[in-house]
């Protein structure tokens, strides 16, 4: 045998012995082994009864358990979460998270939002190969827009939000939509599942050519329904016997309608209205398909027959509201504004009342913080705590068809967390979140005015609890009333959470310090005051402890003294 045959049979026989890849070589990098236990919290999985006081332990991504009397992992990083509640992460159940510069999310604002009313202004995308104009081509994903945004994210994440469904928002046939995690820097890694559904926009075309009227839309879509049926049964005619037969031509947009019309995946209609909502559910009779309303503001007027056709809804939380003080010389607002005001909140309660099924979703909010307030607004008005959370958890999850890895707190399910302090529904504020197993830093959203200094820098900072002193390192960005950074040394390496800075120099925020006992939460409140800082930090179970630090001197600046942390002002309860 020569040297390149024998060479060939020793790469062949090396390959036949070599071992099969392993479960642990097959998984993704980013599922590194993580693992975290969450101690004395409270914990509500959704899909059984409420923990009061418990641990959850969370590794490689997924929730490796949970339960009053669980083991700690010995490789296990420790978060005592005493004084927490630690909940699913929470769901946006439709939006366009993720596409930059997406056309306005449908507004829940009033009627015809983006639905059955007025042209469409959004760009519509254009298919490669389609035989279908612009705004009809449901071959279109909204895979090939999105992108990983950290500051996007940013405002739902503070809201507790751990996924989303997104999908592009523009065009007649939409095309199909996902449902990603709100994390990491990897696209592909953000996707939970894909495709989920195709989404039907009511809204004529600006193009100037058809359809450009509500009639002409609804025209447009029963058109090529038809022409995907006829398309199907050809295709089903030749795969059966191709001999004699001509092969039918591959048409990308009836192919990617033939799940809707098999009823695989479900069509998610916008629709506000009443009536509105009638012609939708209507339309999907017609050809049977299995329909999902998004939108829903008067859906409680449809509530008998979404509930006898099975249609679930993702109801709007962006409830109508005045936008503009009252002016003593305009016209009283129409009595119907007045009503769909009034009627916003007690929706939810009303199709919980009638059994329809329904998600909420964030309907264009551009205040992130409405979207658990409303919610508890819906409480307010005869939607009980339970189904509200459910609907923004496990209950989104059964429609959107992620029920079996996202929704609640089961062993095997992706570990996605939402942890408050307090009761999310009433008042709790959101403290950390963990998405695909990873704490994401919660950063308080972008707030109007301007703090009255900047404390964007490099500080050297003391912190002295329990008697000792720790030294650390902060790195600070300041941008408006947000504080954003890091803290390094002796306490750990960790982001800072929900910085804010006041216009009167106060700074706020709260970090994940590592101690003997373990991880723990900090609070830290101090003042700005040139390149010093001080303060004090509260800890539960822990004597309200101090910080003291300064920033390098800058040009054209006086030299500022180190203070002390001794000098730091304490309280008895650290200002929690």
């Amino acid at each position: 045998m020569n040297a390149p045959r024998r060479l060939l049979a020793l790469g062949l026989t090396a390959s036949v012995l070599a071992a099969p890849p392993t479960a642990a070589q097959l998984a993704s990098p980013r599922s590194i082994p993580a693992t975290y236990a969450i101690t004395n919290a409270r914990l509500v999985p959704v899909s059984s009864p409420v923990i009061d006081k418990g641990t959850i332990v969370v590794r490689d991504g997924l929730i490796a358990a949970i339960g009053a009397n669980v083991a700690i992992p010995g490789d296990a990083r420790v978060i005592d979460g005493t004084g927490l509640t630690v909940y699913p992460g929470l769901i946006d159940a439709y939006g366009t998270l993720g596409v930059p510069n997406a056309p306005a999310a449908p507004s829940g604002g009033g009627r015809g939002g983006g639905g059955f009313g007025g042209p469409s202004a959004a760009p519509v995308r254009v298919a490669a190969n389609s035989n279908y104009p612009a705004g009809l081509q449901p071959e279109l994903s909204v895979l090939e827009l999105l992108k990983a945004d950290e500051e996007a994210f940013s405002g739902p994440t503070s809201a507790g939000i751990t996924t989303a469904l997104t999908a592009s928002g523009s065009g007649i046939f939409q095309g199909q939509s996902a449902v990603i995690n709100l994390a990491g820097t990897d696209v592909n890694a953000m996707v939970v599942k894909a495709p989920v559904a195709q989404h039907i926009g009511f809204s004529p075309l600006r193009s100037g050519g058809f359809p450009n009227s509500l009639m002409g839309v609804f025209a447009a879509l029963r058109q090529q329904l038809l022409d995907a049926q006829h398309y199907r049964d050809v295709k089903t005619a030749y795969d059966r016997n191709p001999r004699g037969m001509t092969r039918p031509e591959f048409d990308p947009s009836l192919e990617a309608l033939l799940p809707v019309l098999a009823r695989t995946q479900p069509v998610v209609m916008y629709a506000t209205t009443e009536r509105e909502i009638e012609r939708a559910l209507d339309l999907a009779r017609e050809f049977g398909l299995r329909s999902i309303i998004a939108g829903g503001n008067e859906a409680h007027l449809v509530a008998a027959r979404l509930k006898a056709e099975n249609v679930p809804v993702l109801l709007t939380l962006n409830f109508p509201r005045r936008t503009t003080a009252p002016s003593a010389d305009a016209d009283p607002e129409p009595l119907r504004v007045l009503r769909e005001r009034a009627d916003a909140p007690k929706v939810a309660g009303r199709l919980a009342q009638a059994g329809v099924k329904f998600a909420f979703q964030s309907g264009g909010l551009s205040t992130w913080s409405d979207f658990t307030g409303n919610a508890q607004k819906a409480v307010e008005n005869g939607l009980s705590g339970d189904a509200a959370l459910r609907a923004l958890t496990l209950q989104s999850a059964e429609i959107l068809g992620v029920s079996d890895r996202l929704g609640s707190l089961e062993t095997g399910k992706i570990a996605n967390l939402t942890i408050t302090r307090g009761d999310l529904l009433d008042r709790g504020r959101v403290t950390q979140l963990f998405i695909d197993g990873r704490p994401v830093a919660v950063r308080a959203p972008v707030a109007t005015g301007t703090a009255a200094a900047g404390i964007t820098g490099t500080w050297t900072v003391t912190v002295s609890l329990d008697g000792s002193d720790y030294p650390t390192t902060w790195s600070l960005r300041q941008d408006g009333t947000r504080l954003l950074g890091s803290i390094q040394g002796t306490l750990g390496t960790m982001e800072i959470q929900n910085g804010t800075m006041g216009v009167d120099n106060e700074l706020r925020f709260t970090a994940s310090i590592t101690l003997k006992e373990g991880t723990e939460e900090a609070t830290f409140i101090g003042t700005l005051d040139g390149n010093a800082v001080r303060g004090r930090m509260a800890i539960v179970g822990h004597t309200p402890g101090t910080f003291a630090g300064t920033r390098p001197q800058r040009a054209g600046e006086s030299p500022a003294g180190p203070p002390s942390a001794a000098g730091a002002p304490r309280t008895p309860n650290g200002g929690r």
